[in-house]
Order: C-alpha cells, then sequence, then structure tokens
C-alpha cells in the first residue's frame, strides 16, 4: 500500500515538473469546465422553459419515450466533444513538451482542431457506450448497477491512451480505441488500478481541503460577519477548483508521457523511463 502510495506521488512529482515549466495548461481544462456549463445549461434551460421535460419524461406506455433517448445522446455527444476536444488539446501541448519544445495555448487548441472529425466520432462512441451503460442500469436494478460498474471499468481501461493516440497519429476513433487497448494490454499487466493510483493522492488532497475548509466556515459563521463567512465560501471553492484544474491537467501530462513510453519512445523529458515501467509493470507470480 504505502509502496504504491510512493509510486503515484513520484508519477504526481513528474507530471507536476512538466506542468511548472508550462503552467498556460490549467487554462486547458478550465475552459473545458466553462464550456461543458454552457453546453449543459443549453441544453436543460430551453427544456424547462418550455415544459418539455414533463413531455418527454414518458411515453404512453409508462416507459421512457424515445425522445428523451434522443436528447440525451446529443447532450452526452456535445458534453463529450468538448470534453476530449480540450483534452486534446493539453495533451498536444504536453506532447510538445515531453519532446522538449515550448508549447502555447495556440499550439495545443490547433492541435486539437486539426483532430475534430476523429474528436468527433470518438465522442459519438463514448456516447454510445454512456446511453448503453445507463439503459443496463436503469432496466436491471442493482444488478444492473454491479455490470455498469464493470463494465465502465474495462471501458475506461481499454479508452485510457484513446485522446494520445488521436493527437499523435493520423487514425479514426475506433482505430484510436483498439490501439488505447493494444498498448496499455502490453504495458499495464494485473497492477495498472493499483498501481495507477494518482487519483489517490488527489483524494487525499481534496479530503484535506474540505476539512479545512469545514472547519474555516465554521469559525467565520461563529464571528456572524456575512462579509467573512462570503470570502471563506469563496475561497474554499476556489481551492476545490484549483485542485480539480491540477489534476485534469497531471492526469492528461501522464497519460501522454505513458503513451510515448508504451509507444517505444526512447525518452521524455521530465519523465524517468523507469518509473513509468515500474508503474505499469507485469505483475509476476
Amino acid at each position: 500500500m504505502f509502496k504504491r502510495f510512493s509510486r503515484s506521488w513520484s508519477l504526481i512529482k513528474a507530471s507536476a515538473g512538466v506542468l511548472a515549466k508550462d503552467k498556460e495548461l490549467l487554462v486547458f481544462p478550465l475552459l473545458s469546465a466553462i464550456c461543458t456549463l454552457i453546453v449543459a445549461a443549453a441544453f436543460v434551460l430551453p427544456m424547462f422553459g418550455l415544459g418539455a421535460l414533463d413531455g418527454l419524461r414518458e411515453d404512453s406506455d409508462g416507459g421512457v419515450s424515445l425522445a428523451v433517448y434522443v436528447v440525451a445522446f446529443l447532450f452526452y455527444l456535445v458534453q463529450y466533444f468538448v470534453i476530449f476536444f480540450f483534452n486534446s488539446a493539453l495533451v498536444g501541448a504536453a506532447m510538445i513538451r515531453l519532446d522538449g519544445g515550448d508549447p502555447t495555448l495556440r499550439d495545443g487548441l490547433r492541435i486539437a482542431g486539426s483532430k475534430a472529425l476523429p474528436i468527433l466520432g470518438y465522442a459519438a462512441i463514448a456516447a454510445t457506450v454512456g446511453m448503453v451503460l445507463r439503459a443496463i442500469q436503469e432496466r436491471a436494478g442493482w444488478i444492473g448497477n454491479i455490470v455498469v460498474g464493470l463494465l465502465g471499468v474495462a471501458w475506461t481501461v481499454a479508452s485510457f491512451l484513446v485522446v494520445p493516440v488521436l493527437v499523435s497519429r493520423d487514425v479514426g476513433p475506433i482505430d484510436a480505441v483498439k490501439e488505447s487497448a493494444l498498448l496499455l494490454k502490453k504495458t499495464w499487466g494485473e497492477n495498472l488500478i493499483g498501481q495507477g493510483g494518482v487519483g489517490l493522492v488527489f483524494g487525499f488532497i481534496v479530503f484535506g481541503v474540505v476539512l479545512m475548509g469545514a472547519a474555516a466556515i465554521v469559525g467565520a459563521a461563529m464571528t456572524g460577519s456575512g462579509v467573512l463567512i462570503g470570502v471563506v465560501v469563496a475561497v474554499f471553492i476556489v481551492a476545490l477548483l484549483l485542485v480539480g484544474l491540477v489534476q485534469a491537467v497531471l492526469s492528461g501530462i501522464y497519460s501522454a508521457a505513458l503513451y510515448r513510453y508504451a509507444s517505444g519512445e526512447e525518452s521524455t523529458d521530465g519523465f524517468d523511463a523507469g518509473l513509468l515501467e515500474n508503474a505499469f509493470a507485469v505483475k509476476t507470480k
């Protein structure tokens, strides 16, 4: 347990070293978050305003209407496209840095823009998977929740390197998913989940921020000052947002570095080859 935590922390430090050289990478997940909120508002607010949700919820047989599935699919499609687009921009910029270059925001957006069509195709695949998993969950009860959880993990593993593949190669979304699964099969072994614990460290960080934030809010409330309470709440929200942005960037940098290692690159600026190899080593009996 402690060995895995130590390795995860080393991976985060290596990714953070890359981030320290290009702090503008934080802009990509920020833009992604803003755009996904805009997309959500664009879908939800008109439906509330028109009272369409009540009419779309059920068909004449008491089941979910086809219109609901169509709207949900379109929502998933647009949301995934936005997320994958800015993630591709982040990974593209990270690839330049890992090659020893000095990327700009324009470089990342240019790379993502040149891959817009494959990104859209991948978004369609992800939206379809999401709809299928949701349908299974709704129709199979608690058993469906277990099945969806297992299938969701399998999909996450299989698609772990799709974005780096799309950014680095001239392939379509289906081939990118296939190559992602193939590369991981060659490198992650049976310990991917246990050793890929980058999220574990950030789980502790978020937990610490929440504890400190809660204590600070309680302390501010005891003073009876509305202004102080508002300031503390605002700082708490900003702190959580910053942690989320940093985690998103570090995950993108790490996926780019892992792809380079998995595809046979001899060197990756800022990452030790032994560290990547140990993090995704094949388990030996």
